[in-house]
């Protein structure tokens, strides 16, 4: 009923988790800042408007949804998710943070393999109005680098 990944589907997600690169543009292991047992953080390729270096906390565990989501994972999962946000504070310079999960089809899920997004925010950034797009490696890099040296 809460499931919609398809029977053959190649999680993109869990390739990275492998250690493995996605197709050009997406996820690089370059883009990776934190791993542990249970969770995995990197620089998310799809940017919002002006706001630069956004991260996807996952779990390594392939977990469709916050429905198949075990409470041990979950708080696994945010713990990161608030060392990730210190980090951003810190490194970035930014004055606020917002963190969003998306589940089934509308509601705007498009991986299948939950993903916790983390925002850095500013004044007025307007992050929901903002139309996206799809940050180079490059540009991702110095982002990625802050919060692995904060992470560290």
């Amino acid at each position: 009923m809460y499931n919609h990944e398809p029977a053959d589907y190649e999680c993109s997600l869990c390739d990275i988790i492998a250690g493995n690169d996605n197709e050009d543009p997406w996820t690089k292991q370059s883009d990776v800042v934190y791993r542990d047992d249970d969770t995995i953080v990197w620089i998310n390729t799809k940017w919002w408007g002006e706001i630069e270096g956004n991260v996807v906390v996952v779990p390594i565990r392939h977990v469709e949804n916050i429905f198949d989501m075990p409470d041990d994972l979950a708080g696994k999962i945010h713990g990161v998710a608030r060392r990730v946000a210190a980090a951003m504070m810190e490194t970035y310079g930014c004055t606020g943070i917002s963190t969003r999960q998306h589940n089934g089809p509308d509601g705007n899920q498009d991986v299948w393999h939950y993903h916790l997004h983390v925002f850095p925010r500013y004044a007025r950034d307007d992050l929901y109005g903002r139309p996206t797009r799809l940050a180079s490696v490059e540009e991702r890099a110095p982002y990625a680098e802050r919060l692995r040296s904060w992470l560290a």
